[in-house]
């Protein structure tokens, strides 16, 4: 598909360094090297350029920080994220965690002027390509931290290894790797229509494409047919890839497909969906346009509406 990897999150001029992450203790003592911090999965942000704020390693707001990861260099320069997720901030500011997605700001004393704590699915789409890629890789593994303390194998704490990008269990040797899960996102047409469902925990009216996690020895092809099966009893013939977005909420690879419908009757399955309907280009087009009662689309940055936006421009092919 044209213009694939400008999803958000997508390639950016990131030289990850995989070969350097066993030298971070010294790359850290470059003069040249700036962090940039999360806390509780929202990365700082410079509130009126919407730009990844970046910092010195012996700024004041990186002391006593969690846990450090070598994201890799840019221009050249190391770069490394930082948690400091341990900071309780002042009753007014603190998080919406029961929210759809959390709206507040954080304002951090020590934080550079400008700058606060915001969250990642509000500003990505925002973001440069760079500080995308940035947001996404580092909030990734802090999750996969946060998530993954203790061993599979028998249970016990496990620590942090080469430079964030590794967890070892000290009791029976056993290392583990970030994980990614990787997610089947649908674009369905038959015609002029396109499939569009809803969960009932979405803002109200909000509308995406339909999308699943993959099963263990299933095909990219397999899991889009059964997974738009199960949904909403449509069934697909011919399916394709477009693109890929990472999506760390918390730790997906959202793999955006197209396929043809060979069925329409929807066949809706309630524990999965609220609602699914076909709607035709036009009617996507006013609801893009925020012209439509009816529907909201899909957040901004996200794949679904990439995917929609480049079908009603007929820039699939």
């Amino acid at each position: 598909m044209r213009n694939a990897e400008n999803v958000t999150f997508g390639a950016s001029s990131l030289d990850r360094a995989a070969d350097l992450r066993k030298t971070a203790p010294e790359l850290a003592k470059n003069a040249s090297a700036t962090a940039i911090v999360f806390w509780r999965g929202k990365p700082l942000v410079d509130t009126k350029t919407t730009k990844i704020s970046k910092m010195p390693l012996n700024h004041p707001i990186l002391d006593g920080a969690g846990p450090q990861i070598f994201l890799g260099l840019t221009a050249n320069a190391p770069i490394f994220a930082y948690d400091i997720s341990g900071w309780e901030p002042d009753p007014e500011q603190q998080a919406d965690d029961a929210s759809f997605f959390d709206q507040t700001v954080q304002y951090h004393p020590k934080a550079p002027k400008g700058s606060a704590f915001q969250e990642l699915r509000e500003i990505m789409s925002l973001l440069s390509r760079d500080d995308a890629e940035l947001a996404a890789a580092a909030k990734g593994v802090f999750g996969w931290h946060q998530s993954h303390r203790f061993c599979a194998k028998c249970g016990a704490a496990t620590q942090m290894a080469d430079a964030g990008w590794q967890r070892n269990c000290p009791t029976c040797n056993a290392a583990h790797f970030p994980r990614t899960d990787p997610v089947v996102i649908m674009l369905i047409t038959h015609g002029n229509k396109v499939l569009l469902g809803r969960s009932p925990a979405w803002p109200e009216k909000m509308y995406s494409l339909l999308a699943g996690f993959m099963e263990p020895g299933e095909t990219i092809e397999a899991a889009v047919r059964r997974e738009v099966y199960e949904e909403s009893g449509i069934t697909v013939g011919k399916v394709g890839y477009m693109t890929s977005q990472p999506w760390p909420f918390p730790s997906s690879l959202m793999i955006g497909c197209y396929g043809t419908a060979t069925s329409t009757a929807i066949n809706l399955d309630e524990n999965e969906l609220e609602d699914a309907l076909w709607v035709s280009k036009e009617d996507l087009i006013d609801a893009l346009c925020g012209n439509s009662d009816d529907i909201q689309p899909a957040r901004k940055g996200s794949i679904a509406q990439f995917l929609l936006e480049n079908w009603v421009k007929d820039s699939i092919a």
